[in-house]
């Protein structure tokens, strides 16, 4: 049957049907793809790229630093409701966070969530000691436990991005921002940076004190020219490849959303700008989803560097070299747009930028609720005192104990004098990079050992002394040393301030400064015993005042909770467990120095000849030509690995399941440890390997397991480790991973040093 209908009903229907179509295409628009939380990331990803505008994705590449408060907000509104602004830093009030998350949902067009952030490196209220004190905990959990008390606290305040871990190898001390860092080597810093990277983003998606991680700075500016922050480096492809780059592999392998692109230059070419390590290595090689975020300032600074003639040309650069955001200048904000008009950067160069840091805001879960739910009580709660003043007890390294002078125990002491610049300084105790943490809640050595020595029945004075590091003040000396006429032990907390570690704070010598060392030198010409604490960024040269002292503890920046920390340690609550995580230097001359170098032609065989052996009128060959300083020897003050504690360790009964292994095998090597101390101690284990013979030189030592072993007085225990053979590998001559065969030695004991070894080969 056929039904005719009249042209006006005709109308009416298809009238209906455009009605009814344009009511299905909102609810379509109202719930589109990139909304749908069920959605793979992917394709939330590309939906929401479609529906850009031009000034929108560039607009997801700008970061800039908003701090201000609720009543200097409106400014800002037109950017955000515009989306001109991907990212922002320094807010850290939960009120303004909130309020700018719901103008981005609200009022912008797309309703894309800004990335909050900001510097929180050790702590954000509850204060951890700095990096490389937590790399002398050898104790990944630390760092783990470290990064989530920080990240559980700075979600409080609406922060949802941090600037680390820092995972720069550091072999020069000079180099301020040593302290920001896990040390000299790989290993250690590549396990330390994981634990960080997974305390710090915790659950991710669905989890509201998540902290997107930024593992920085990518790549080699530990190598900084003379230990000078901003300097060139000259770090080639294959040290790169070996030593430099692993632990940021590994870093992204566990996860983090995020790289930062470090200051330097190295080989002539600012990291900001060389396509080769951003993209070719980032991407192509490693597969990295996330974001490459500038260093403040870094894309302006091209011109500095003397590559870029201007905002444009450094905009140009580093956007095609592989750079997704941009911090703090807003040059790809202003150039962006003309640079793609112009073919200078094509628009899907930018659309794989955007699609980056999309792609982390939708890992984190902004899109579904970008608010604060973390209450405000969790700053400084109980928990995360408890778990800073854990890392900061195993961050201390005892480096000296002469005649068992520690721990300071109530039948031998009876009096205590605790002196020195370092013994109450709230700010300083923090460390250098604390945007956040405040000196009121800093407790101070001089108010944990008071606390403890009134429970033990100890009496304890306290002379300042000197107010800080530099402070001139020789009748503060002359007291000290007057109380300490009446006291059995002398503590004195010496070292550096805060400021004198961290970004731009570089120092060409490694002394310590001011009347410190007169300071160590009087009060140890009193007769009593002399225990040192040291607290700093860095490990300094001072020689001369442990020379002076009975026992030295150095305990680097060790935070919020240092105090009772020191104090357990020093009266014997605890033994010190810290390893140096960082070579010790003799002299600041002998900087760069590190324990994994090369062998070199002619090293050192310790029968070398110093100043004071040299004849008059010796010959030109007198000295035997090897490798060593005259006036320094070639050994450091302290090798990487080593620390003290209240036990005494033996090792024994090494023992390899086989004397030789395939390539795809699995070395299990044994060694036996023995407490036979008086006191409960742990032992961090170190297991290194050296290969004999390879196709480029390689380094005396490379540490390659750890493990931190807990041994009551009295006890032995036997340790296992397998090694797979695969994690012997290095990159050879033609840049790519190979395995020699050939014999091999395998090192296990208590620091770099250690000579207790078994030979092994692989066919």
């Amino acid at each position: 049957m056929c039904i005719r209908l009249s042209n006006n009903t005709l109308a009416a229907i298809l009238a209906a049907i455009a009605v009814l179509s344009a009511s299905a295409g909102e609810k379509i628009e109202k719930s589109p793809l990139y909304k749908d939380a069920s959605q793979p990331i992917a394709v939330r990803v590309n939906d929401l790229l479609g529906r850009m505008t031009l000034d929108e994705k560039i607009g997801q590449t700008n970061q800039r630093s908003v701090a201000v408060g609720m009543h200097d907000l409106g400014g800002w509104v037109p950017q955000f409701e515009q989306g001109h602004i991907g990212s922002i830093m320094n807010v850290s009030s939960p009120q303004v966070a909130d309020s700018i998350q719901r103008i981005m949902l609200n009022k912008s067009r797309l309703g894309i969530p800004v990335l909050i952030a900001r510097d929180v490196i050790h702590g954000y209220k509850t204060i951890f000691p700095i990096p490389l004190g937590q790399a002398a905990t050898f104790n990944p959990d630390i760092a783990r436990k470290g990064a989530r008390v920080a990240a559980t606290e700075a979600s409080s305040d609406g922060i949802r991005w941090t600037f680390a871990p820092m995972l720069d190898i550091a072999r020069d001390a000079r180099w301020g921002r040593i302290a920001e860092g896990c040390g000299e080597d790989p290993y250690l810093t590549g396990q330390m940076g994981q634990a960080m990277v997974e305390g710090f983003q915790g659950g991710l998606a669905g989890d509201p004190t998540s902290l997107a991680a930024c593992a920085k700075h990518f790549v080699a500016y530990g190598a900084a020219e003379g230990g000078r922050d901003y300097n060139s480096t000259f770090v080639p492809e294959r040290v790169l490849r070996q030593t430099y780059l692993p632990p940021f592999r590994q870093a992204i392998d566990a996860g983090a959303l995020t790289i930062m692109a470090s200051f330097n230059d190295n080989d002539g070419i600012p990291v900001s700008a060389n396509r080769h390590l951003l993209t070719d290595i980032l991407r192509g090689e490693w597969k990295f989803p996330g974001f490459v975020v500038s260093d403040c300032f870094a894309v302006r600074e091209l011109i500095s560097h003397g590559v870029a003639a201007d905002a444009a040309d450094a905009s140009r650069q580093t956007m095609n070299a592989g750079l997704d955001m941009e911090m703090e200048t807003g040059h790809y904000l202003e150039t962006m747009r003309g640079l793609i008009e112009n073919g200078h950067v094509s628009e899907a160069r930018l659309d794989s930028a955007v699609a980056a840091i999309l792609y982390v805001k939708f890992a984190m879960g902004l899109f579904e609720d970008p608010f604060v739910h973390t209450p405000q009580s969790v700053k400084y709660s109980a928990e995360h005192l408890a778990a800073a003043k854990e890392a900061a007890l195993q961050s201390a390294i005892l480096l000296k104990n002469e005649n068992n002078t520690l721990p300071l125990k109530p039948n031998r002491i009876n009096r205590i004098l605790l002196t020195g610049p370092l013994a109450d300084a709230r700010y300083d105790q923090l460390g250098t990079w604390i945007f956040d943490g405040e000196k009121e809640h800093t407790v101070t050595l001089r108010h944990g050992l008071d606390e403890l020595c009134r429970k033990k029945g100890i009496a304890m004075d306290f002379v300042e002394s000197l107010k800080y590091t530099r402070h001139d003040n020789p009748s503060g000396i002359d007291a000290a040393v007057t109380a300490a006429r009446n006291a059995d032990a002398i503590v004195v907390a010496v070292g550096e301030e805060a400021i004198f570690s961290g970004e731009g704070h570089c120092m060409a010598s490694l002394n310590l400064v001011g009347r410190q060392s007169e300071l160590v030198e009087r009060l140890s010409a009193t007769g009593k015993p002399v225990v040192m604490v040291v607290m700093a960024g860095r490990p300094l040269t001072i020689k001369p005042e442990i020379d002076r002292s009975a026992a030295v503890l150095y305990a680097f920046h060790p935070g919020t909770m240092g105090g009772p920390a020191l104090a357990d340690l020093l009266l014997g609550v605890t033994s010190p467990s810290g390893k140096t995580p960082v070579t010790f230097p003799l002299t600041t001359g002998q900087v760069p120095i590190y324990y994994n170098h090369n062998n070199t032609g002619r090293p050192a065989n310790g029968t070398e000849i110093g100043l004071d052996g040299i004849p008059e009128d010796a010959g030109n060959t007198f000295l035997g030509c090897t490798s060593y300083y005259l006036d320094a020897g070639h050994k450091p003050m302290y090798p990487f690995g080593y620390g003290l504690s209240y036990g005494y360790f033996e090792y024994s009964d090494l023992k390899l399941s086989a004397g030789e292994y395939g390539k795809d095998q699995t070395i299990k090597a044994r060694i036996t440890v023995a407490n036979n101390g008086t006191m409960d101690a742990t032992e961090t284990v170190q297991l290194y390997v050296r290969d004999h013979v390879a196709s480029v030189t390689r380094p005396v030592k490379e540490l390659k397991q750890f493990r931190r072993v807990p041994l009551r007085k009295g006890e032995k225990q036997t340790i296992e480790f397998e090694l797979p053979v695969s994690e012997l590998s290095y990159i050879g001559a033609d840049l790519r991973p190979r395995i020699d065969s050939g014999d091999f030695t395998l090192f296990i004991g208590g620091n770099s040093e250690t000579t207790l070894s078994a030979i092994f080969s692989i066919k």
